[in-house]
């Protein structure tokens, strides 16, 4: 397998990976996100490949500057999504992706990597766990229609 920053070339197959893990919105928006990130100094966009080139895997990292909760740094390189397409994981390519994102961010100077995860997704806590992660709180969000 091998991890490599997403360029102007492979945003098109990185674009179905992202629109994979986050589905509401369409590729086209993906892939303009992904022109952004992909030029940013404060994000990262790494694609995980088989040996025969095949896109299977995706990690999307940002230095966010602002308060991240469960964090007591700033900044702090925050995992903002991780996907590996089905049929490839348990391979140990998610922990893959994260190590070279836990990289990047301590090549950037960070010495907290933030995450978080929906209170009803247990294979993403299970994930965060496995890698090192400290849970640190919850929290469910609310709003008020004006």
């Amino acid at each position: 397998m091998l991890i490599a920053r997403v360029t102007a070339e492979s945003i098109d197959e990185v674009a179905s990976l992202r629109y994979a893990l986050w589905p509401v919105s369409d590729e086209a928006e993906h892939r303009a996100e992904l022109v952004e990130l992909a030029d940013s100094p404060d994000a990262v966009v790494l694609v995980a490949r088989t040996e025969a080139g095949e896109p299977v895997g995706y990690a999307e990292a940002s230095i966010r500057r602002d308060y991240v909760n469960g964090c007591d740094t700033s900044p702090v390189a925050f995992l903002e999504g991780i996907f590996v397409a089905p049929g490839h994981r348990l391979h140990g390519i998610a922990s893959a992706l994260c190590g070279a994102v836990e990289e990047w961010a301590r090549a950037v100077g960070c010495t907290e990597l933030g995450s978080d995860a929906l209170l009803e997704n247990a294979v993403a806590h299970r994930f965060h766990q496995a890698k090192g992660f400290e849970e640190r709180e919850r929290v469910v969000y609310y709003r008020k229609r004006l």
